[in-house]
């Protein structure tokens, strides 16, 4: 059994659930397992049978596209699930000010889903 982390932006396809138990060797077996229960999630992570461009996902701690993608072997290890992030806005004076300034802005650990 291995536990799969769900960021926010994916809970709805899982209904609401932040961690799953998938069961499997390797990554694309966990995922599938965890996606035959839930449809709506494998259409969020699989493009043409392999891993979504915009999907990342650890084992480890490490991305499993620096790894053997989805051939990774898990040995037992969590898997988190995390979309990429694109676009945003322009920083405003005042928080580049503060960036300067050396006043990180607070980015919340995974732990803290």
């Amino acid at each position: 059994m291995i536990k799969v982390r769900i960021p926010p932006t994916l809970r709805n396809e899982v209904g609401g659930h932040r961690e799953l138990v998938g069961e499997g060797e390797t990554v694309r077996e966990v995922l599938e397992d965890v996606a035959a229960r839930y449809p709506a999630l494998e259409k969020q992570l699989f493009e043409d049978g392999n891993l979504a461009p915009f999907v990342n996902v650890y084992v480890g701690g490490e991305d499993v596209r620096t790894l053997d993608g989805l051939e990774t072997r898990v040995n037992g290890a969590s898997m988190i699930l995390l979309p990429a992030m694109a676009g945003g806005a322009p920083a405003s004076p005042a928080a580049l000010g503060s960036r300067r300034e050396g006043r990180a802005r607070h980015c919340p650990s995974l732990g803290e889903w």
